[in-house]
């Protein structure tokens, strides 16, 4: 599904500009298409074959593409890996992966076990350079016999806690992804910008339509808000992307003001929620709609969406509805629906829906029930049909004996006029069990808001059990390589310090 793809946008668009690296350098169409095949003999040579894993440690770049692109056609499978895991993180993927091979700068191979058989290549300094220590000039790989079931793609769902679990998607799912998310349309794509690391599932499973829109795409060493800015001013981008946290960034700018941004239409926030304050300002200074994309690694990155021009109930304060050829339903722990209006684990269903965990039956069994997904995320459905994030089922802690989902209080704390940005994690506490610690990040780091204020705009909507019994005042949270917000680490970095009341 992929190759023929890519093949098909090299026949439509030709020369076109297909992506702008980081160093500011062109890559067409053409280019992406015939790379990719010479790329591919480099790999047979190095007995890549149908069914091979290769894990991919490599940055976001041009290089990732023409490789991953060569993978397919070989009917291989690309196992990618963060590139901002940390050196015992990326070891740990890639025993999980079970590579056959690796494909790794000289940089980010650190770390590997020292019989971990690695193809070394290095970032290009231009587009004709790219991929140079594999490509073999003119070469064509054979085109591959049509098999909806071939895996294609693994997406790692954690490298920092647990055990890394690779969700794998076959050819199916990728033309779902496609289906689901534009109807298999081609061509009306303009500029836009790689808004996560190209091992999400956000680019992985969704690389197939994108490519299709026949867009320039331009990409960064590192996702920085101030360039971002500047590319979506410089080419009148009618579309802003990413998680809630990057949004947030771009709205703290110092230089936001100055930009021309009237041809953004929609800003487009994925992964969860995003607080109703963020939303709420993001509305008013882009000048656009904000539609909350819900999905997971898992999912394929297809799920639950707001729509355009929602009012502010849905806009504000839920993850929309599913979207079309999505299912969703809420279950108990005895996995049975759930009344209206209660909480519950958030299940969903659709084509799109990974196949299994690589190499996990234990894990798959767990997570996919007769072609159901089970999210680890809680979640209510409303009289309308609007779902509401609650959190992570791990996240949910119990306050003497009630309990206490910190989405459902950061989304009220959230709106008060001296928090920038708010976390929840609960602590111990010998009597209660747990209580909640607010980890707010303020507006006027001279005039951090008092407990007594935070329970006060909080207690005239949320029940006394659900409000925060600690405050601890931040100038930034930790994150994640998918930039959202560690929680763990937080609880951690709290346990740790001496505590402020």
């Amino acid at each position: 599904m992929l190759p023929e793809t890519i093949h098909e946008t090299a026949e439509r668009f030709d020369d076109r500009i297909a992506y702008i690296s980081a160093d500011g350098w062109p890559f067409s169409y053409r280019m992406l298409d015939q790379f990719s095949d010479e790329t591919a003999g480099g790999l047979a040579r190095r007995g890549v074959v149908e069914g091979s894993v290769v894990a991919m440690l490599l940055p976001s770049g041009i290089e990732y593409l023409v490789a991953y692109a060569a993978l397919a056609k070989l009917g291989a499978v690309c196992a990618g890996i963060n590139p901002r895991f940390e050196a015992g993180e990326r070891r740990s993927v890639v025993a999980a992966a079970e590579a056959d091979l690796v494909i790794s700068t000289s940089e980010l191979s650190d770390g590997l076990a020292s019989d971990t058989p690695v193809a070394l290549i290095e970032p290009a300094s231009d587009g004709e350079a790219v991929v140079n220590e594999l490509r073999i000039s003119d070469y064509v790989p054979t085109v591959l016999t049509p098999n909806p079931d071939r895996p294609v793609a693994i997406c790692f769902t954690s490298g920092s806690t647990g055990e890394p679990k690779g969700a794998l998607f076959t050819n199916r799912q990728l033309e779902a992804v496609r289906q689901l998310d534009t109807g298999g349309a081609w061509g009306a794509a303009g500029h836009t910008i790689a808004p996560t690391e190209f091992a999400h599932v956000g680019f992985m499973t969704k690389w197939p339509w994108l490519i299709a829109g026949g867009g320039t795409t331009h990409l960064q060493h590192k996702w920085r808000a101030a360039r971002v800015l500047e590319l979506i001013h410089q080419h009148r981008m009618t579309a802003v992307s990413g998680v809630a946290a990057q949004i947030a960034l771009l709205l703290r700018q110092p230089e936001f003001d100055s930009y021309d941004f009237s041809a953004v239409t929609t800003i487009v926030a994925g992964a969860a929620a995003s607080p109703p304050a963020l939303v709420t300002e993001a509305r008013e200074r882009f000048g656009a709609n904000y539609l909350i994309r819900y999905s997971s690694t898992e999912s394929g990155g297809v799920g639950l969406s707001t729509t355009p021009g929602a009012a502010d109930e849905e806009a504000l304060y839920s993850i929309g509805r599913p979207r079309a050829g999505v299912q969703a339903e809420i279950r108990d722990s005895d996995l049975q629906p759930v009344a209206t209006g209660d909480v519950g684990e958030l299940w969903l269903r659709s084509p799109a829906v990974m196949a299994e965990y690589w190499r996990n039956p234990r894990a798959t069994e767990e997570a996919l029930r007769d072609g159901w997904l089970r999210t680890g995320d809680l979640a209510r459905v409303d009289e309308s049909g609007l779902y509401r994030l609650s959190g992570r089922v791990s996240e949910m802690f119990i306050r003497g004996g009630y309990n206490v989902y910190p989405l459902e209080v950061e989304a009220v704390l959230g709106l008060h006029p001296q928090v920038r940005d708010v976390v929840v994690v609960p602590r111990a506490d010998p009597v209660m069990g747990e209580v909640g610690v607010a980890v707010v990040i303020p507006n006027d780091p001279d005039r951090p808001i008092s407990l007594a204020d935070l329970r006060i705009h909080g207690g005239t909507t949320l029940a006394a059990y659900k409000l925060p019994e600690a405050l601890e005042v931040a100038t930034s949270f930790p994150m994640n390589a998918s930039q959202k917000v560690d929680r763990r680490a937080l609880q951690r970095l709290l346990a740790e310090q001496p505590r402020n009341y």
